[in-house]
This record gives C-alpha cells, structure tokens and sequence, in this order.
C-alpha cells in the first residue's frame, strides 16, 4: 500500500473516500507541510440535504479533523442557474427569498459534523452570491470566459448527455461549469483556497476549475474526486421507495433514518462503516468480518453511529431501544413514524388498502393492494388476508393501531 505522509490524504484513501485526483503525491506533500483550506460546494435547492450529501459532508469533516480548515460553500448564486449534472431537464428557477431560507435551514446540518469559528482550522460557510451576485457581464466574459473553449465544454459530461438526449440545455446552464470554476478562484483569493472536492461527476467542472486558476492567478489548485456511492445490488445510494433520506429531523425523523442504515445491505456494511462513521478503522475491520446472523450487530452499530453523528446521542439511543422493542420483542414502540386518523372515519369503517397508503406504508392505493395480496401487510402484528378488510375502532389497541409492511417498515395510526 503507497504511504502517504499527511493524515488527510491517508485518511481519505483508507476509508474509501478517493475516486480521482489532480496531483495525490502534490496534494499529499502540500497537506504534510502545513493547513490547507479546502471547499466542496452544495446546491441550495430545498432546505435540506440529504444522504446523497453525507460523502461530502464526511469528507469536511476529516478535512477539519487532521488539522485543516474546510469550507462549505453554499450556492446561492448558481443555484440561480441550476447545475445541469446529471440532469435531463431544467430545473424550476427559485427566487431569493427561498434561496436564503433554504441556506440557513442547511447551516444547521453541519453543526454536528463541522466547528465553525476563525481559528487556522474553523470551518468557514461561505455563499457565492457574494461574488457572483455583483459580476458585470461583459468584463466577466473578458477576463474569464475567454479561458473556456466551447470545443472543450461540449465534451463535459454534464453537456453532452444532454445533447445525445436531444434534451434541451439552456445558454444559462451552459453557463454552470464557467462559474463553478470562478467559484474556485474567487476562494483561492479571499481564503487561500487550494483544494475543491466534489463527486465523481463533478470530475469536468473541478479540472477546469484548476485550470483557470493556473491561467489568471498562476495558482496551484488540485481537484480531488469520490466514487459514486452505490449500494451492493447497483441501486443508487439513498434511493428508496419512499422518497429521500433527508438530513433534517423535521423531514425524516430520527427513528426512519436508524432504520435506513439498519437495513443497509450486507456486502455494503464494512463500506459504510468507513465512509459514514467515524469508528477507528480496527473496530470497523472486526465488525466487517462478521458472518451470518451476527451482521446484524455491525448493521445496528452503522445505524447507531451514523444516526448518533447527525443527530445526537439522545436520539440514537432512542432508535435502537424503539427498533429493539419493535423487532425483538414485538411490542410497539414510543419512536415508530404515527397518523392520526379522524376517529368518525374509523368508526365508520376504512379500507385495508386505504389505511396502508394513509399511514405511509404504500406510496399509492395500488401499492397497498398489492402489498397485502403479496401478504406483506399485518395488523397488530396479524397478516391482513383481504385487502377490501374493513378496519374499524375496534382494532385500537392502547390508543393506536399498529401496521406493519414487511418486516422492517411500522407505523402507527392513532384515532383524533
């Protein structure tokens, strides 16, 4: 295995973190000889960032923890323009107001994982509508846009997929990666910024960031990449069936995130551990060699840790106990997602199928008829047989009832 002098570079390497760098050995050599400032940019389209994010948030987070200083650069001016990546279609443009919202509603997320302050190695949360906000068109096109060969850009990743799509892709979007790489120019300048980290598809728009640093300020950038984070079965990380897994305790509560990572898939256990703990390396190499029915207590520790770093201690222990109560011994417990149902509607008499896709179990009616015809649906802790069944008040148990899809998905409806 290469050695690696600095902690930074050793410590993103070993835990899986790298994909692609400019210049490993000179970002190595940089990074050993004193702080470094380094920044990843994220977009400010809705007022959460979700698991998808968590790479990049990790990685500020061992940027500040060997000792340098990170900076999270929110994109209230490109997320103006919208960042074409991966994208088939333009996205609806946001106005200022819900821009600004939705940054200080993200600030929050970072708390646990960064120290922001103005000591050499504080994290630093910065905005790039302060500079992009006031850029005059024309010298903007004279002194940078002069830098970008269209030739060049229409080989981006990001524009070309869209062309071979035949999908259309604005003169704004085009735009993106022109900004992006002033982006790392202008942090190289106010905070002597000299790293830009990014996912694997954000590898165009990083390159042409260095290279327009060298070229107006003849100053030496790297650009540093992650693998795209797939599940063992191919899925993209943090796609699940019912919806995003959001960073924010108002959008996903605790509990559902717990179970997220608890069901994490057994070949992807040892990865995560790495990558979405900060567990010493020895403890994650004995809990990946667990075989059977024991990788269920590395699974419970991923979940235990990841919900633990985002959201406290509090709440993970919570988690476990109500996912210990719910599993292991069947009973009901305080944590489990809840709707409340107007108990006139209860009386009356609802649908099987309509209280599934009520309690959020089943993302439309059809879903839930097929859930029970595939004899994944219990009702207190009983398989519902007929999905026409008609619940009643009487299923109330202790105040609620409890459903269950599967044997890892709970919810609770409690009559109002």
């Amino acid at each position: 295995m290469t050695h690696h002098r600095s902690d930074l570079i050793r410590t993103l390497v070993e835990r899986g973190f790298l994909h692609q760098c400019t210049d490993l050995d000179g970002l190595d050599r940089k990074a050993s000889e004193g702080v470094i400032t380094a920044y990843i940019g994220f977009d400010a389209t809705a007022n959460s960032l979700h698991v998808g994010n968590l790479v990049m948030i990790m990685m500020l987070h061992w940027i500040q923890k060997t000792g340098h200083r990170p900076i999270a650069l929110m994109g209230g001016g490109t997320t103006k323009i919208g960042d074409p990546s991966g994208k088939d279609e333009t996205r609806n443009l946001l106005d200022d107001a819900t821009i600004a919202a939705n940054i200080a509603s993200i600030q929050e997320i970072f708390r646990p994982f960064l120290r922001f302050g103005d000591g050499p190695s504080d994290a630093i949360l910065a905005n790039n509508a302060t500079w992009l906000d006031s850029l005059q068109y024309i010298p903007f096109l004279r002194d940078v846009g002069r830098h970008f060969t269209i030739n060049r850009m229409l080989t981006m990743d990001s524009v070309k997929l869209r062309l071979e799509r035949e999908q259309p892709l604005t003169f704004l979007e085009f735009n993106y990666m022109i900004l992006q790489g002033y982006d790392f120019v202008e942090l190289n300048k106010r905070y002597n910024c000299t790293l830009q980290l990014g996912g694997s598809d954000q590898w165009g728009n990083i390159i042409q960031g260095v290279d327009l640093g060298r070229r107006v300020a003849n100053a030496e950038l790297f650009g540093f990449t992650t693998p795209l984070i797939t599940t063992a079965s191919g899925a993209k990380m943090g796609k699940t069936a019912a919806g995003a897994i959001w960073l924010r305790a108002d959008r996903l509560a605790p509990y559902d995130y717990y179970q997220f990572w608890r069901n994490t898939e057994d070949g992807d256990v040892g990865r995560f551990l790495k990558l979405f703990t900060t567990l010493p390396l020895a403890e994650i190499a004995r809990l990946e060699k667990l075989q059977g029915a024991e990788i269920n207590d590395a699974k419970k520790v991923l979940a235990f840790e990841a919900t633990r770093l985002l959201h406290g201690d509090a709440a993970a222990t919570a988690a476990a106990e109500t996912a210990r109560t719910t599993f292991e011994q069947g009973g009901i417990g305080e944590d489990l997602p809840a709707v409340t149902l107007p108990a006139a509607e209860l009386a009356a008499g609802i649908p099987a199928w309509s209280l599934f896709q009520k309690a959020g179990l089943a993302a439309s009616n059809s879903e839930a008829r097929k859930l029970i015809r595939g004899g994944g649906a219990r009702l207190n802790d009983q398989k519902v047989e007929d999905e026409n069944q008609v619940v009643t008040g009487d299923a109330v148990t202790g105040g609620v009832i409890k459903l269950s899809a599967g044997k890892k998905r709970h919810a609770l409806v409690k009559p109002a």
